[in-house]
């Protein structure tokens, strides 16, 4: 196993900050599926999500290069907010900008359940789980189904899902509010069966 893949996101930034090229390629590797999931998701033409996941992480390297990086949050986080940037940048561009109004909700939902670890076949079953969810999302409108990755993908808390997108925690919590009660109609009129 080679030494770099045991590091942390952190170590392997500082790495290639003082100039390991290798250690980027770890970094690259460990999250350019996210990274491009999440943008392809949010702009739906992959000639598109090629351009900003491109850019986004030559920003990364030019800030970490420049030593603009501040260790604050998670890494992934970051990047997933510089993707963000320039997916709001394109669609200021292309004149394809939705304004959606603000929501006011209780933050009864901040509550979310953690899973032990289980048996092999659990842990497939919650891998499948999550494979359904994530493809009923497409059937969500965009700013619900952008809080249900940031928050159940990414593991982000409402706070910097509000940050990272713009919006206030109330309005970030009733899109999640709304977004669940949606995703629970789907899985009635679909008659989906999950193991969670």
């Amino acid at each position: 196993m080679n030494i770099l893949d045991g590091m942390t996101d952190y170590e392997l930034v500082a790495s290639y900050e003082n100039g390991n090229d290798s250690a980027f390629d770890i970094i690259l590797k460990r999250h350019q599926d996210y990274v491009y999931s999440y943008v392809l998701f949010l702009v739906h033409q992959r000639d598109t999500a090629d351009d900003i996941f491109q850019e986004t992480f030559t920003r990364a390297i030019i800030a970490i290069r420049n030593h603009h990086y501040q260790t604050t949050g998670k890494f992934s986080a970051w990047l997933i907010r510089i993707a963000h940037n320039l997916i709001i940048d394109h669609l200021r561009d292309t004149g394809n900008c939705n304004v959606v109004p603000t929501e006011n909700f209780s933050q009864d939902i901040l509550n979310s359940k953690r899973h032990s670890e289980g048996s092999h076949e659990s842990t497939v079953m919650k891998e499948q789980d999550r494979e359904t969810l994530r493809h009923l999302l497409d059937y969500l409108p965009e700013p619900q189904a952008e809080v249900v990755m940031l928050r159940f993908y990414e593991d982000m808390s409402f706070k910097e899902i509000a940050d990272m997108t713009g919006v206030s925690i109330n309005t970030a919590l009733g899109r999640m509010r709304y977004a669940l009660i949606n995703l629970r109609k789907l899985i009635q009129q679909y008659n989906i069966s999950l193991a969670v």
